[in-house]
């Protein structure tokens, strides 16, 4: 889009914090912040990490997360070699609006990079540390993955079924709760800086993020009378859960809080078309919240709906229970994501270029801002790419921009 304004046009953002908090970097990058990318010499072994491009050997993940940022190599390890580096990175920070970091607390404090050092010479600079527990606390110097943080903040317990152990949600869920986190609460002290010109720590735990997925546990409590557990592989109640069809799955939410009136219009439904054994549902005790939860009456729905379903596609079954009023839905592969009419109106994916020139599509958005577009400006900067272009920018003693 010609002549349109950055959102986020003007905010620098260091990024030192590597898979655990790059995605929260690219937020700010796609909307027009001054993104660098700090590496270590020779490039982030990331760049490599699974799943990669076969034609280049490229992670994907990091290709994702890293487009339109600036890269630039600096060795901040505690090195006598390497002042040089540090002081770059010291000129750098005192030009920042941001700075993402996830090392073990106490690990830039150390390389005299903290963020109280830091902010000797840029005040109104923002710190976000992203790490497994918080830097407090007896967690504090601890590592973790993705699937220890699930673990600890409580999620894990509710993935899988009962009968089994713990399954983990494809995609380090944790890690992306904490991005998001992350670059919500440094945007707000972003802000509060420009009108205060104080800047501040913003500690992110994971831990603490995962846990804020739970938080609609008391409502299962309060309304259902749930505490929420494992799912056992069948129905919560006769009427909820997911279904096979011709063409993979579907889910069904028709039991529960409003079940008379869901449970009345699938029956009506599963009549007309002469479904077998549709009368059965048709009795009064199908309204009774307290039948539905039987395991008699959770076996007879799914005998009667599931031979209903079995024969029938998603989309076919998708159609004819939204123009009833019935809360249906197919369960979308990502092939059904990629190839879905409604994303590709909103033009959700967008072409992303990775360092090796492999172009790729990749979600976008899921967001619209009217005035202040999301655009792809950069794709995926080689190692070490904009290291002169950076320091001559602080030489000559001027804003860098990021005009691409």
């Amino acid at each position: 889009m010609t002549g349109c304004t950055d959102a986020l046009a003007g905010i620098r953002v260091l990024d030192l914090a590597g898979p655990a908090g790059s995605y929260c970097g690219k937020l700010f990058a796609d909307l027009g912040a001054d993104v660098i990318l700090v590496e270590p010499p020779g490039g982030s072994p990331d760049r490599t990490a699974p799943p990669v491009a076969e034609a280049t050997g490229e992670s994907l993940r990091f290709a994702y997360e890293n487009a339109n940022k600036r890269g630039i190599e600096l060795d901040i390890e505690l090195d006598i070699d390497r002042v040089a580096d540090r002081e770059l990175l010291r000129r750098l920070a005192g030009t920042a609006n941001l700075l993402v970091e996830s090392t073990t607390p106490g690990d830039l404090e150390a390389r005299g990079l903290g963020p109280d050092d830091l902010r000797t010479a840029n005040p109104g600079l923002v710190v976000t540390s992203i790490t497994p527990f918080g830097r407090t606390g007896p967690f504090a110097g601890f590592a973790a993955t993705d699937l220890v943080c699930l673990a600890l903040g409580g999620l894990l317990s509710l993935g899988g079924y009962a009968d089994g152990p713990p399954v983990r949600p494809a995609g380090n869920q944790a890690l992306v709760m904490a991005n998001l986190f992350a670059a919500v609460a440094s945007m707000m002290a972003v802000l509060h800086a420009e009108h205060t010109r104080a800047g501040q720590h913003v500690d992110v735990s994971i831990q603490e993020c995962v846990s804020m997925a739970l938080e609609n546990a008391p409502q299962f409590l309060d309304l259902e009378g749930v505490v929420r557990g494992r799912p056992d592989g069948m129905q919560r109640h006769a009427g909820t859960g997911l279904y096979a069809c011709a063409d993979g799955y579907l889910y069904l939410y028709v039991g529960g809080i409003a079940s008379n009136r869901f449970c009345a219009r699938l029956t009506a439904w599963l009549q007309e078309e002469g479904a077998a054994g549709a009368a059965e549902l048709d009795a009064p005790q199908w309204s009774d919240r307290v039948f539905l939860e039987t395991d008699v009456a959770k076996e007879t729905f799914a005998a009667v709906f599931g031979a209903f379903a079995k024969p029938r596609g998603r989309a076919e079954l998708y159609r004819d229970a939204q123009t009833r009023g019935i809360p249906l839905c197919p369960v979308n592969t990502a092939a059904d994501v990629a190839a879905s009419e409604q994303l590709r109106h909103r033009e959700f994916l967008r072409t992303t270029v990775t360092a090796a020139g492999l172009e790729m599509l990749a979600p976008g958005p899921p967001y619209v801002l009217g005035a202040t577009p999301w655009r792809q400006r950069r794709p995926v900067p080689r190692p070490g790419q904009h290291i002169k272009e950076i320091r001559a920018e602080l030489d000559a003693a001027r804003p860098v921009g990021g005009a691409a």
